[in-house]
């Protein structure tokens, strides 16, 4: 009788699958491309930003991982990025598909991994549709579940999209709910120009995976995607109210309902 892992010596017997090898780079840019953001990004953080990390050993090192964070500036995408490498991680992140049409800056970008999103568009699914298989192929991908920079007067996490949550329950990988603060600071909302002096201090704190089990073998109909976003959204409110040592909004603000108000 043969081996398990060694090939059966009968012609008839049927073929066992050889498991699918995942690279340890999954998700991660050619080698060039990665130590050159490195090297440009890290010395700049350090250089402006005061780090006050915490929570990294909730952040899985392997596998594929949705970070679901708060949004406050164009540059926590950058901070946040030197978090996840720091513990491990690199982030894919989506941006806006006008960059990549920029010359040069496009070919950058997509060397990164980024994915591209087109706003306000039949073709804005597509990047959800990229973003799955690079989470089945192993990567870890860094979401906004509020789509964009937050409205609210007090700078807490708005009502979330449901984007986070689909790509969740369809891929099962986990998320792990990231909040930050101080990046506001450094690069105000609406601001041209950073505000680099005095140092800025950028606060980080990662939580658990949420808890998405409940959800599991639901149909993804609106009302299940909607309550798997709270969810999200509650965890990372959670964690800024810690970072900031205060309450929390009992709902989330919601542009919509503020439009209408």
């Amino acid at each position: 009788m043969s081996h398990p892992s060694e090939p059966s010596s009968d012609p008839n017997a049927p073929a066992v699958p050889t498991p699918a090898v995942v690279s340890r780079r999954a998700g991660r840019p050619p080698r060039f491309w990665e130590t050159l953001a490195v090297v440009v990004v890290k010395p700049l953080s350090r250089l402006f930003v005061k780090r006050r990390w915490r929570g990294g050993e909730n952040i899985p090192r392997t596998g594929g991982l949705i970070i679901a964070a708060n949004h406050l500036s164009w540059s926590d995408p950058v901070l946040l990025s030197h978090y996840l490498y720091n513990n491990g991680r690199w982030p894919t992140i989506l941006a806006k598909a006008g960059l990549f049409r920029i010359r040069g800056l496009g070919h950058a970008v997509t060397q990164l991994q980024a994915i591209p999103v087109e706003r306000n568009s039949t073709e804005a699914t597509q990047s959800l549709k990229i973003a799955e298989q690079r989470l089945r192929s192993g990567a870890c991908i860094l979401f906004y579940p509020e789509g964009t920079i937050t409205r609210d007067p007090d700078l807490w996490p708005m009502a979330g999209k449901t984007g986070v949550a689909r790509l969740a329950l369809a891929t099962g990988v986990p998320v792990i709910p990231i909040a930050h603060w101080g990046a506001q600071e450094l690069l105000p909302y609406g601001a041209k120009k950073p505000r680099l002096l005095p140092r800025k201090s950028f606060h980080v704190l990662a939580g658990p995976p949420v808890d998405l089990s409940k959800y599991a073998g639901q149909p993804m109909r609106g009302s299940v995607l909607r309550e798997a976003t709270a969810d999200i959204t509650a965890a990372i409110t959670g964690l800024l109210a810690e970072i900031r040592d205060e309450k929390a909004p009992d709902v989330p603000y919601d542009p919509k309902n503020a439009a209408n108000g």
